[in-house]
């Protein structure tokens, strides 16, 4: 059995030979598919004392106006595009 690099290699190289271009957007969605299912299952819930935690520190940040307004984090966000 072929080892996980080799097999990267090889599928790789049939990739390349394929001349359909309808294959080609299939295996690209089939690839996006499988990216999202691999983000979603990386995530895992928080225990209630991580849920508290995070609480009690954002109450904090409150508290001492570490906090960013609404409007600043969208301006924010168009920038890093």
């Amino acid at each position: 059995m072929m080892d996980l690099q080799t097999r990267k290699i090889t599928f790789v190289q049939e990739f390349l030979k394929i001349q359909s271009e309808e294959v080609i957007i299939r295996l690209e969605k089939l690839l996006e598919k499988e990216k999202v299912k691999m983000t979603v299952s990386d995530f895992s819930p928080m225990t209630p004392k991580e849920f508290n935690k995070r609480i009690d520190q954002s109450l904090l940040d409150s508290q001492n106006d570490r906090l960013t307004e609404n409007n600043d984090l969208t301006t924010e966000i168009q920038g890093w595009r």
